[in-house]
């Protein structure tokens, strides 16, 4: 499979895009992977607002039930759902004004991904910001 993000837009979206990070998919349930990689972009700093039709606070801060919902501007949407919905959400990231769509490890559109770097907006797929903060440094 083709590599969608290289390290250079991984680190600029790490480090240069923004520290606000909606993360559609996350909910108060702690077992889920979404949970855990919030946790640990906190820990680096990053604000997280979770996205969740339950719109759940989670990690302390309040949830919403859309990206549209959210009253303020986001820099980077981390997707947590399955790939057949994910290309929606990168079109709902675009449309709110993000600056960069992250889709977790196992989430691959590739129409979604022409459609957002198109847009001009940055995205990586099928990594793990968990996994790459570490790696980069």
């Amino acid at each position: 499979m083709t590599s969608y993000g290289d390290d250079a837009t991984v680190r600029d979206i790490l480090t240069g895009t923004g520290d606000t990070w909606a993360v559609v998919g996350l909910s108060n349930n702690t077992a889920r992977a979404a949970y855990g990689v919030a946790a640990v972009l906190q820990r680096y700093g990053k604000r997280i607002v979770p996205v969740h039709p339950k719109a759940e606070t989670a990690l302390g801060e309040p949830g919403y039930a859309s990206l549209a919902d959210i009253p303020f501007q986001v820099d980077v949407v981390d997707v947590f759902v399955n790939s057949s919905l994910a290309g929606a959400v990168a079109d709902q990231a675009v449309a709110v004004g993000a600056k960069a769509v992250w889709f977790q490890l196992g989430v691959v559109d590739e129409d979604a991904y022409r459609r957002a770097t198109a847009a001009g907006v940055s995205m990586v797929m099928d990594k793990c910001p968990a996994i790459e903060i570490p790696r980069l440094g």
